[in-house]
């Protein structure tokens, strides 16, 4: 029986878990205080497509109870991932393969980069190599989350829409574990494509929260309020040209322009932003992964991002004086 793991089981890791579980796949989540209490006594309840469904995944509050797993999906946000290291470690063994569902400048992206930065720590998100150490890049499958979803209160968790996590190796194999991986998920009625070209997919996501987050965050606009308004439309969108300079630099194609990208964001509508979700719930802010990461990026291809540099300076503040 392959063994999985979902630590950082709250709106996307309880989707996964709740989904695997309903397909038949045994899952154990990593949960602790009101959300892990609630999830033991009457279990993980999906709220989606209208309706309610009940699954009893494995629940641990305690990583050394399972022990190394065939796969660790990790869907706790960047800036969490250090603070976890202790809790990850027993669940980690030499064939883990650690599914890296979370969003901005990945620590694992410069494993078989190739050229000149191949193998380079990213600072602003993995201080010294931690992150690298502990969590082996070669061990790494990476995944672009497309769901939203969110906790309506503890052990709830209520799907808005999305069924897409692409996966792709950092090398372009197709593996195994990748293939392994991609059928389990769409036996779970996902979608789960095994990219070559991972990154390419990653920066598509990438290029839109790294302008949205933190402009949301220093206006306190929704979505439609900041690509709707001609000022911060303009900003989003020098900043996202930034971005994409800085990607192509690295071998990225885009497959879409930055009007499209823009476009695909208006059509959410009226929604908060996670990271203005976060400001406004005295949570830390993921800045480092969305835009951190970009802006030292670009010191390394020589690709100067004033406006990078100047919204990541007063998103930074903004974070700092909550």
């Amino acid at each position: 029986m392959t063994s999985i793991c979902v630590f950082g089981a709250g709106a996307i890791g309880g989707l996964l878990a709740a989904k695997l579980e309903m397909a038949g796949t045994a899952v154990t989540v990593v949960a602790r205080g009101p959300h892990g209490e609630a999830l033991r006594s009457r279990g993980l309840v999906l709220l989606s497509d209208g309706k309610e469904t009940v699954t009893e995944p494995r629940v641990a509050s305690d990583p050394k109870e399972i022990g190394p797993q065939d796969y660790l999906v990790l869907t706790l946000k960047a800036h969490s991932l250090l603070p976890a290291m202790a809790q990850l470690k027993p669940l980690i063994g030499p064939n883990t393969t650690i599914v890296a569902a979370i969003n901005g400048v990945p620590w694992w992206y410069t494993y078989k980069l190739g050229g000149d930065f191949d193998g380079r720590i990213i600072q602003s998100v993995d201080p010294e190599g931690e992150l690298t150490a502990g969590l082996p890049p070669s061990q790494v499958l990476g995944s672009i989350v497309y769901p939203a979803a969110d906790v309506a209160e503890p052990g709830v968790i209520h799907h808005t829409y999305g069924d897409r996590f692409t996966l792709g190796e950092p090398d372009g194999s197709r593996s195994e574990r990748a293939s392994k991986f991609s059928e389990l998920l769409i036996k779970a009625g996902l979608k789960a494509p095994v990219r070559p070209r991972i990154r390419d997919e990653l920066w598509v996501k990438l290029w839109g929260n790294m302008a949205f987050n933190p402009i949301s965050a220093l206006t306190g606009a929704t979505l439609d309020k900041v690509i709707g308004d001609p000022g911060t439309h303009a900003v989003c969108r020098a900043l996202m040209v930034e971005g994409q300079a800085v990607a192509e630099k690295l071998g990225v194609k885009f497959a879409i322009n930055v009007d499209k990208r823009i476009a695909g964001g208006a059509e959410v509508g009226a929604h908060k932003t996670s990271m203005l979700q976060d400001l406004e719930r005295g949570r830390p802010l993921e800045i480092e992964a969305l835009l951190g990461g970009v802006v030292e990026m670009s010191e390394w291809v020589g690709v100067d991002m004033p406006i990078g540099r100047s919204v990541l300076a007063l998103v930074r503040q903004r974070a700092a004086m909550r």
